[in-house]
């Protein structure tokens, strides 16, 4: 796998490519990039296959597109260094790009302890029946009720990448006693047959995990039929490792006590979908990690490994695209 791919060394400036978010989105601020660098700007699919070409890096700005999927295969020669301002790398383990010699980063590191926190919060939340103390609230009703004591609960959190270490141990601050899942057994990290054990037992499951060929559904009726009946549910990883159609019914059906979904298999959610109107369900528009500032930190990150592929230096948060994650220690 190579990270050690350099900025063009003939004394031209490199160009850097960004495919630009939705008209109204910020922009990346790359203004140290000036004088370094070429910036050229995309916004659809079209765009970026005329100036691919063109391009020595690709600054996937937009994460939630699939222009670059669209726009990849054809003629003339492609970037050699691809970053995507995200944690999640599925929309570029296309055939074309994992085949090729081009070095994939992501942002690891920005959104690990946004998402922890978020977590947390949903823990309390739901533990302490806020939606519902809201919701009478809002309708001038008064009803007393007793809530959960977190402290001495179990979790177990499915992804030990950054963003699951970070959840874990926030978990642990709150007195949960936590299980961390990842995709081998290591020290401090559960292996995948332990999986249904550690759900059986949990009163809070987090899935924090990449969406790969391996993960893609692995939220199902059956994993949903194996948790408790007094468990919840938390997806902050990636919306299609969830059946979503298998979470309502086990909602509705009272297989576990609730649940929290940041993320979807279709983004935006559909109007009419029935996660709307799931029973113990709370929504969040896939901002888990956005925190203020959050934007200006990516456009940081960007800049600080551009400084390292322009010297010469490896890259840091190359992703195993074999794997589609950057791989752990």
């Amino acid at each position: 796998m190579r990270n050690d791919v350099t900025a063009v060394s003939d004394g031209a400036r490199p160009t850097v490519l960004v495919l630009d978010a939705a008209p109204g989105e910020p922009a990346p601020r790359l203004g140290a990039l000036t004088g370094r660098a070429r910036v050229l700007h995309a916004r659809d699919a079209a765009g970026l296959r005329a100036l691919l070409p063109e391009a020595d890096a690709l600054l996937v700005w937009d994460f939630t597109s699939d222009a670059v999927r669209e726009a990849w295969p054809g003629e003339g020669p492609r970037p050699r260094w691809v970053h995507t301002a995200s944690a999640g790398v599925d929309r570029l383990m296309f055939p074309e790009l994992v085949g090729s010699d081009t070095v994939v980063t992501n942002a690891r590191g920005v959104f690990d302890l946004p998402i922890a926190e978020y977590v947390a919060a949903l823990v309390l939340a739901m533990g302490k029946d806020l939606p519902r103390t809201l919701a009478l609230q809002a309708a001038g009703e008064w009803r007393h009720r007793e809530t959960q004591r977190i402290a001495g609960t179990r979790a177990c959190v499915v992804g030990s990448g950054p963003i699951g270490h970070a959840i874990t141990t926030h978990l642990k601050a709150l007195g949960i006693i936590t299980a961390l899942v990842g995709r081998r057994a290591r020290a401090g990290v559960h292996g995948p047959a332990d999986l249904d054990r550690l759900l059986a037992r949990a009163d809070w499951v987090v899935c924090a995990a990449p969406l790969t060929e391996r993960t893609r559904g692995m939220f199902d009726a059956r994993r949903f039929g194996v948790m408790q009946p007094a468990a919840r549910f938390i997806n902050v990883g990636r919306g299609p490792l969830v059946v979503e159609s298998d979470l309502v019914d086990a909602l509705h059906n009272r297989w576990i006590a609730g649940a929290a979904l940041d993320v979807f298999e279709h983004e935006p959610l559909a109007p009419d979908s029935p996660l709307w109107t799931a029973p113990g369900l709370i929504i969040s528009p896939h901002m888990s990690g956005d925190t203020v500032g959050w934007r200006d930190e990516l456009g940081q990150q960007f800049v600080e490994l551009y400084g390292r592929w322009e010297s010469g230096r490896a890259l840091t948060n190359v992703v195993d695209k074999k794997r589609g994650y950057v791989p752990g220690n």
